[in-house]
């Protein structure tokens, strides 16, 4: 019986020096994983985020069209920042926009691969310098006769 109680005594020391890592490390578990699920107000690299068009374009050197609805604008930014938008115009005014917005540019392209119509710009090619993008590019789909959806995406590398 006397050993009982030996034994007894032991667990009492160790038992609280084995709690105090285990409960540490619950902490610390369950507070990354706080953190982990709480809203921030700055999103995450990566996480894709709205902004105001205007911001969008002028990334890629551009301002919004004249007669263009101009809608669901985003910037994701990790390792390179990418901005997206998306247009809607008069089909008419597609070209025009793309000649005036990028004077040096290559002429727009129609081509099966990209939509009814595609312009990529670089700083090599008719990018003006005050973009902050390394690469637009634009990607065009007539929607009917009048309307042109244009999807505008300027990027670095």
């Amino acid at each position: 019986m006397a050993e009982a109680g030996r034994g007894h005594t032991r667990w009492r020391l160790i038992l609280p020096v084995l709690a105090v890592p285990v409960l540490v490390l619950g902490f610390l578990i369950v507070g990354l994983f706080a953190w982990a699920l709480s809203d921030e107000e700055t999103p995450r690299a990566g996480a894709v985020k709205k902004v105001p068009c205007a911001e969008a374009l002028a990334f890629g050197g551009a301002s919004a069209p004249a007669h263009a609805h101009v809608g669901n604008c985003t910037v994701q930014q990790g390792i390179d920042t990418a901005y997206a938008a998306v247009l809607r115009m008069p089909r008419e005014d597609v070209r025009d926009w793309l000649r005036e917005t990028y004077p040096n540019a290559p002429e727009a392209r129609s081509d099966a691969s990209c939509g009814a119509l595609c312009l990529d710009v670089s700083h090599e090619d008719g990018l003006p310098a005050a973009a902050g993008a390394h690469v637009v590019q634009v990607r065009v789909e007539y929607e009917n006769a009048e309307t042109a959806r244009v999807r505008f995406s300027a990027f670095t590398m």
